[in-house]
């Protein structure tokens, strides 16, 4: 039996089914994400990788959300103050410090909206995808209706 061509498994249409290596959040991203572009866009096998980087900077920004509710934005940094002994005897507060969480938070975000509009998950870029679409099929049908005006005109 010869084997299907990559583009070709799943009829190039994204498996509704996680692969496997994706984190747990990411598989119940993936799972939300795929069935409605499968319906809203164009989106295609070949797309896999893409809807993956997404559904991973999803899992990433939901871990760092969860690590900055519990610890917080920023931490306090105290200098030990130690007597002639070596022995600390007490803490100076010095200031704040800021968790390093939230750049990974924000980082997954812009990367999610970016993506996210790349795969037209956001209001705007659907609304571009479908003013692309509607363009098309103008372009069609007037393509069309001048071949057959082309034609007609050398009976």
């Amino acid at each position: 039996m010869v084997k299907k061509a990559d583009k070709d498994v799943n009829g190039g249409r994204l498996s509704s089914t996680p692969p496997t290596y994706l984190g747990r959040q990411a598989k119940v991203i993936w799972r939300k994400v795929v069935p409605f572009l499968e319906t809203q866009s164009s989106v295609i096998r070949i797309d896999a990788g893409l809807v993956e980087i997404y559904c991973t900077q999803y899992e990433i920004y939901r871990n760092a959300y969860k690590h900055i509710r519990e610890n917080g934005e920023v931490q306090a940094i105290y200098k030990s103050v130690q007597n002639y002994e070596g022995e600390v005897v007490g803490k100076d507060f010095i200031g704040y410090k800021r968790n390093p969480m939230t750049s990974i938070y924000s980082d997954a975000i812009k990367n999610l909206a970016k993506i996210g509009s790349e795969l037209g998950l956001s209001p705007k870029s659907r609304a571009e995808l479908m003013e692309i679409s509607d363009k098309a099929t103008s372009s069609d049908e007037s393509s069309t209706s001048q071949m057959k005006n082309f034609f007609a005109e050398d009976e």
